[in-house]
């Protein structure tokens, strides 16, 4: 009997294990799906250059059709829900996808937790068209302003999402002489919430020294259509409010039976979920690491895409599940033209910047994109990076 196995997603999670997958079936009498609402995939962590500059599309996109195999069958469309019980996927326009195996990997939404008019007025940093309507915004907020009364855009979250927005529209507004005032709020007491305070304190000066006006320490309680209000401090009033404070489930797991916390799908390292059929990866999971899961990021879907596309297989041949264990390999941040480097393997000095950081981060890039694709794409894709 040939098996039926399903993708979701081409994000890092679902691109890097769809070609796994290719690999570890070819032997297997199995057929593989691959769904996705782009016929793309996105390099999600350089979207923010499309801020700044629209044109660097075409190096962060990369067509399903160069990612996947012939034998894969690629179907476009956006996925409404999982019915575990009927081992189906909905899909918009009414259609069901049977699987005997499914992968979820979706990524993730913004998440507003329910602060008032959040949704409602800004924007976020969730995909290339995101990118592209801030960069509309932005410029168009730029040219109704002047010397005397710039435009004031409000980046909402200074995790990576937002410190590399606010960094890219502070270097739009400098290649451009353009009258605008950049901050960057966070409502706890410091900028990367978690992380080093070595790499907090280099990447706060990176943004002062662009000139970013860094606010902490204060949540928003409301937002309205021209105004942010504090918990504390004066309310903020912007021409463009970008919001990238964290991230939830996406919305077609809501009725999904799969054990989950907020549509965030729970799994063991293995990656197999609550339902024996269904794994999950990447921002739609919540992988197992013992004392904690592992972070939301694409370092961590790059790595466990590899390990769930055997793990599929293995399961579909009735063999033991292979173990994921997290190597944390180092956090790469731009600002603008300028980088920061922490704790990188097999460098000994912890914290960097300057051209070595610059060169190390587009490095990494390019070589996700040439293991979807080739070096020749991923080096071409370089000042793009």
């Amino acid at each position: 009997m040939t098996e039926q196995v399903v993708v979701l997603g081409a994000g890092y999670a679902g691109a890097g294990a769809i070609q796994r997958l290719e690999d570890e079936l070819d032997a297997t009498d199995a057929e593989l799906t691959w769904v996705s609402e782009n016929d793309y995939h996105l390099v999600l962590h350089e979207a923010h250059r499309a801020i700044r500059d629209p044109t660097v599309e075409d190096d962060i996109t990369i067509p399903v059709g160069e990612i996947a195999d012939r034998s894969t069958e690629f179907v476009q469309a956006t996925v409404e829900g999982v019915d575990t019980e009927a081992q189906t996927v909905a899909l918009d326009g009414g259609e069901d996808l049977d699987y005997d195996y499914l992968l979820v990997a979706l990524g993730s939404q913004t998440a507003y937790y329910g602060i008032p008019g959040m949704e409602e007025h800004a924007l976020t940093l969730k995909s290339l068209d995101d990118a592209m309507e801030i960069h509309e915004r932005v410029t168009q907020a730029a040219a109704e302003a002047s010397r005397n009364d710039p435009a004031t855009i409000v980046i909402g979250g200074a995790g990576l999402s937002g410190i590399q927005s606010a960094g890219e529209v502070a270097e739009l507004r400098d290649e451009r002489r353009a009258p605008i005032d950049v901050y960057l709020v966070e409502a706890l007491e410091e900028i990367m919430p978690g992380q080093d305070s070595e790499l907090q304190g280099a990447v706060r000066k990176r943004l002062e020294d662009a000139d970013v006006e860094i606010l902490t320490d204060d949540p928003i309680t409301e937002a309205d259509e021209s105004t942010i209000h504090f918990d504390e401090g004066d309310p903020l009033d912007y021409d463009v409010f970008v919001w990238t404070g964290g991230i939830t489930g996406q919305q077609a797991l809501d009725e999904c039976e799969l054990e989950n916390e907020h549509n965030r799908v729970t799994c063991e390292s293995n990656f197999r979920t609550s339902d024996d059929r269904v794994f999950a990866i990447g921002d739609s999971a919540i992988v197992d690491q013992g004392d904690g899961p592992a972070p939301p990021t694409a370092q961590a879907a790059w790595q466990a895409a590899e390990v769930a596309g055997q793990n599929v297989a293995r399961a579909i041949n009735d063999q033991p599940l292979v173990t994921w264990t997290y190597d944390d390999k180092g956090t790469l941040v731009s600002v603008g033209e300028k980088a920061i480097a922490h704790d990188v393997d097999v460098i000994p000095i912890r914290t960097f910047n300057s051209v070595p950081a610059k060169f190390l981060k587009k490095f990494v890039a390019a070589r996700w994109i040439a293991d979807l694709t080739s070096w020749p794409r991923g080096l071409k894709a370089w000042d793009s990076l």
